[in-house]
């Protein structure tokens, strides 16, 4: 996907909107319609160019009655000055329509691997630990690389079909005998659509493999590749509503026992009893879907496992979501969003401590807040993010190019459908804060995000940053019951309180003050730029006075590699 600039397709920015189509970004259809402006916009445009200045005082209508009373005029017949019309509260529908959510949960949401897939992800992670694919196919000393890459996946599909044949000697006789590569085009799809799928489920698996694999499937993209592959690897990730609709059944998702059948049980102040009713609950809510919906198109056990695939997502939140939460909720008790205590103020200075912003405490409140609740608002929807991520890689239309970004040579990519969902939860984050103190500036396809890869790596470190923290937090009340310990942290810190307080707001102040680059544009108070101050301070724990602290509640480290 080696493209010059002249290859990039040309966009012109003078063209009209098509009718109904929002005039901003000319490819989303038209939400409300601004009266002042007098143009239609779609949701996000109109909440990003209404945010702030004069235009957030316009008044806007549901674009759909505008079109419906006729009262859409040309720009020439109306001013800009005319006076703000009283909008009216559209009507809302107060019950929750549970079928219309887990439709739109369960179009992103992974298929649980079965006992046999489970086999063929060991064999695709132990092809993909051998291979030096991205070392041999990134080099940007060679001008022409379809060949070597055509070798490359050639090599690899060797590797799996020899190690088939070494694990199940009959299956592979079957699989391989007298037949061409892409004869077995569906085997290979098969295997690697497995190891995409089980990644989206397991963000701390297959930490270098999952890179090698995607690049790999990127490039057998190429059309000049595909072309001399002879047969195509990439196939749609099985997701829960397509295996339901292929087999009729997605009446299942809208009954209202499914929400028992598919929430997480979780132990945290029950008692056995209590768990072990929980537990017979939930199964017996399964069963009864299962046998209800089975046919001779999906069965039982079928339907089963998609179930259990929504339960997989509950946990997937409760484990990379809840961390946000929880600081939120640590934020409010400990501080207060006005009253600024000297002790342990949220204040930062730009210079001073390494903080490349500067704000007063309740600026400083405000901010943290609104970026734990974007986190929040991005991990609630990462599995629909990660679906585009993988769509906008695999793309026949949208080429990457080799570049060195001051971080080494990278894969720089446009994130097109990342791009659009990020607006939408953005606006979305903003409309629920109300005040938004930054930038809204999201780095997607350039030398700070270069593809959508590396935006899910980064957004991946969220719970791995939060949870540690909130782990030691709250084991804090345990090193009371050592005498010794109790002594230490109430001559240190004046207590357990205090500790816990000391620490936050250090976290508050230095992981949230722009830091982690040498300007602006690479860090400060852009969208992926708090992501960067927040791993600089994780960077900086050692040097820490509660650092023996985290080592008595049994840290070990962001990403597990504990302490020497």
């Amino acid at each position: 996907m080696e493209t010059d600039d002249d290859e990039n397709e040309f966009i012109d920015i003078d063209k009209e909107a098509p009718p109904g189509y929002c005039v901003e970004c000319k490819d989303q259809r038209a939400d409300v319609y601004c009266q002042q402006c007098n143009e239609p916009f779609c949701e996000v445009c109109n909440g990003m160019i209404h945010r702030t200045g004069k235009r957030a005082k316009h008044t806007s209508k549901s674009y759909k009655a505008y079109v419906e009373s006729g009262q859409i005029q040309d720009k020439a017949d109306t001013s800009m000055d005319a006076e703000p019309q009283t909008v009216k509260p559209e009507p809302t529908r107060a019950d929750f329509n549970v079928g219309e959510f887990m439709e739109d949960r369960a179009k992103y949401i992974p298929v649980r691997l079965t006992m046999e897939e489970r086999k063929f992800l060991r064999l695709l992670e132990a092809a993909l630990n051998v291979t030096e694919y991205t070392d041999k196919i990134d080099d940007i000393s060679h001008t022409s690389k379809a060949k070597r890459t055509v070798a490359q996946i050639k090599e690899l599909c060797a590797v799996l079909t020899g190690l088939v044949l070494a694990g199940d000697y009959r299956r592979g006789q079957e699989l391989f005998s007298d037949r061409s590569y892409d004869e077995n085009q569906e085997f290979f799809q098969r295997i690697f659509e497995i190891g995409r799928r089980h990644k989206i489920m397991n963000p701390e698996k297959m930490r270098s493999a999952y890179g090698k694999l995607m690049y790999l499937l990127a490039d057998s993209m190429i059309p000049e590749v595909q072309e001399m592959l002879g047969f195509t690897c990439v196939t749609p990730i099985k997701s829960v509503y397509s295996v339901l609709k292929e087999c009729h059944c997605i009446e299942v998702l809208h009954e209202d026992i499914i929400l028992v059948a598919t929430h997480e049980i979780i132990p945290e102040g029950k008692t056995r009893p209590q768990i072990q009713m929980d537990i017979k609950r939930k199964e017996r809510a399964i069963e009864q879907l299962s046998r209800k919906y089975q046919s001779k198109h999906i069965s039982a056990d079928d339907i089963r496992q998609c179930l259990y695939s929504i339960g997989d997502n509950q946990s997937y939140l409760r484990a990379n979501r809840d961390p946000c939460e929880r600081v939120i909720l640590y934020l409010e008790k400990y501080f207060h969003p006005t009253k600024e205590d000297p002790r342990c103020s949220l204040s930062i200075a730009a210079g001073a401590e390494g903080h490349r912003l500067s704000h007063d405490h309740e600026t400083q409140y405000i901010y943290v807040n609104q970026t734990l609740k974007l986190w929040r608002e991005i991990l609630n929807d990462m599995f629909k993010l990660w679906t585009f991520a993988d769509q906008d890689m695999l793309s026949t239309s949208n080429p990457y190019r080799l570049i060195h970004t001051g971080q080494g040579l990278h894969r720089v990519q446009a994130c097109p459908q990342v791009s659009r969902e990020m607006h939408r939860t953005l606006y979305r984050a903003q409309k629920k804060a109300g005040t938004w103190i930054g930038s809204s500036v999201i780095h997607l396809g350039d030398k700070n995000v270069p593809n959508s890869l590396m935006f899910i790596d980064k957004y991946n470190q969220v719970a791995r940053i939060l949870s540690p923290i909130c782990l030691a937090l709250d084991k804090l009340d345990e090193l009371k019951s050592n005498d010794g310990l109790k002594k230490y942290i109430d001559s240190k810190f004046g207590g357990v309180t205090e500790c816990r307080k000391v620490i936050l707001a250090d976290f508050f102040r230095g992981a949230f003050d722009g830091s982690g680059a040498d300007n602006f544009y690479d860090a400060g108070s852009c969208i992926d730029g708090r992501l960067t101050s927040a791993w600089n301070w994780c960077s900086q724990i050692e040097q820490k006075p509660y650092f023996p602290v985290f080592l008595l509640t049994g840290f070990v480290g962001f990403d597990g590699g504990g302490w020497s």
